[in-house]
């Protein structure tokens, strides 16, 4: 390889309790589209924070090269300078703010003290050309769609003029044509000279995109594969990534499904005051004991408002319709009736509606639950620790102690504490809403190993999922909902990916 653009070299990071990277060296070419991948927890995140300033120099150990001069960046600023933009899963945009203040922000184009109004307009639309974006940049953030949004972070960096743009998990969020387009403009952002860092977990979309794709597990460098060696494919990224060969990532079982339904929904009419229109319309459907019901759509069909409307209406929307829960007519006024009456909601955004990321495991997992560990009011704190311990083993939720606090944990054990939270509830009806974003297969494997566990003991899941291989390797039977309607019901056995799409683009 000739001299790369980037080099890290021997990066060590430390947290308190924690090794994040041990000795890792990275290195990037000019040019391509380089995939740094890995479990959660690997330290593909940590890395790329140590790249870009967030974590200065001092707060790690080992060096960083740009095309040969060593780095030594003491903040963001530092590296932006440098020519690194980094874009995070969580994007960084003002939603109350204009395409084009949020693409110059903090380095905005001024006149005196004033800034120049007709040159930012002008700069912000030669951005957006870059990332083939035909929108008004004088629109409001907060009025687009996440696939749009995404593209304005892009476009927000390569204003500062980039040589190595970053992206975390950029298609976390998005359906599946936003990921298409967005992969297309990484084609054309190589072609213009830009060094690309992608992490992500979806696999088909590495070997997809990747010209180089190097593979991080436990905080240490594993491999470095070229694509154009035939080295990478999705057997050989699992088999580095988690250690060992998963033949089938989606576990097989048998199914023991019982006849008894132990929940119906019936004409389920969802009305929003806030947006003045329908998001539901006559839905009905049923679940039975023991068994996974996926629910597939296109983004914004409904199924999220299905959920959240049936599990006690947090959002305050207008219901019609009857909610049947073993044979009994149910009326949830509040989420706690919901679980009152069996039923659990595990939240697509677990950091914001799922988990107290500032409190630690054991008081996320018994949170939904304290009753049950309290005498007069006050919770047995040994009860609590008793309690947490067990999840914690029995879902094997990688954390030094209960009382780590979860926003220190890696997405799929995030993603685990939300679940044994609910799973505390002891609920006969489990919603687990994108029960596997932003997480990585070996998490993913160990998610669906869980979830075929719950229902062969007895409990009925509800899965919502915008990834129609997970819906199709997982589901006893699907709903597809579109426009807010259910337009079709296939049993697993019937269902491929070609019928699923057709109902929900009916």
């Amino acid at each position: 390889m000739t001299t790369p653009i980037l080099e890290m070299k021997n990066i060590t990071k430390t947290f308190p309790g924690v090794r994040a990277l041990s000795d890792v060296s990275f290195r990037v070419a000019q040019g391509e589209i380089h995939c740094l991948v890995g479990e959660n927890g690997a330290g593909k995140s940590t890395l790329m924070k140590v790249l870009s300033g967030v974590y200065p120099h001092g707060d790690y150990s080992g060096e960083i090269f740009l095309q040969g001069q060593a780095q030594k960046f003491n903040g963001i600023a530092d590296s932006e300078r440098a020519g690194i933009g980094i874009i995070y899963q969580e994007l960084a945009l003002v939603p109350d703010m204009t395409v084009y203040d949020n693409i110059l922000l903090g380095h905005e184009l001024k006149s005196g003290l004033t800034v120049n109004l007709n040159e930012t307009i002008k700069k912000a639309t030669e951005m957006l050309k870059k990332v083939r974006l035909d929108l008004n940049p004088s629109v409001k953030v907060r009025d687009l769609g996440v696939g749009k949004q995404q593209l304005v972070e892009i476009a927000k960096a390569l204003s500062r003029d980039v040589r190595i743009l970053i992206l975390d998990e950029p298609t976390a969020a998005l359906n599946e044509d936003d990921c298409d387009n967005l992969l297309n403009i990484l084609r054309g952002l190589k072609r213009d000279g830009v060094t690309c860092i992608m992490i992500s977990h979806k696999l088909k979309e590495v070997i997809r995109i990747a010209d180089t794709v190097t593979v991080l597990r436990d905080g240490q460098t594993v491999c470095t594969l070229d694509a154009a060696r035939g080295e990478v494919s999705e057997g050989v990224l699992i088999k580095h990534m988690v250690g060992r060969e998963i033949d089938d990532v989606y576990p097989r079982r048998t199914l023991k499904i019982s006849d008894e339904i132990v929940l119906q929904v019936r004409d389920w009419t969802v009305y929003s005051h806030g947006l003045g229109r329908s998001l539901l319309t006559n839905v009905n459907f049923h679940v039975h004991k023991g068994e996974i019901v996926g629910f597939a759509g296109l983004m914004g069909s409904g199924r999220t408002e299905l959920a959240r409307s049936i599990f006690g209406n947090p959002d305050g929307f207008r219901l019609d319709g009857e909610i049947v829960v073993k044979g009994q007519k149910k009326s949830f006024s509040e989420p706690r009736n919901a679980i009152e009456s069996g039923i659990a909601y595990a939240s697509e955004d677990r950091k914001k509606n799922g988990l107290i990321l500032i409190q630690d495991v054991k008081q996320n997992i018994t949170l939904a639950n304290l009753r049950a560990l309290a005498t007069r009011s006050v919770v047995d704190a040994n009860g609590e620790s008793k309690v947490a311990e067990e999840y914690r083993t029995a879902l094997t939720i990688k954390t030094p102690s209960i009382t780590q606090k979860v926003l220190n944990l890696s997405g799929g054990n995030q993603q685990k504490v939300s679940i044994a939270k609910w799973l505390f509830v002891k609920p006969d009806v489990l919603i687990l809403d994108e029960p596997t974003r932003g997480i990585d297969v070996g998490a993913k494997y160990e998610i669906y190993t869980l979830m075929n566990k719950l229902v062969d003991q007895g409990m009925s899941i509800i899965m919502i999922s915008s990834e129609l291989p997970e819906v199709l390797g997982m589901s006893d039977r699907i709903y597809v909902v579109s426009t807010g309607r259910i337009t079709g019901e296939l049993p697993a056995t019937e269902a491929t990916q070609e019928k699923i799409m057709q109902l929900a683009t009916s």
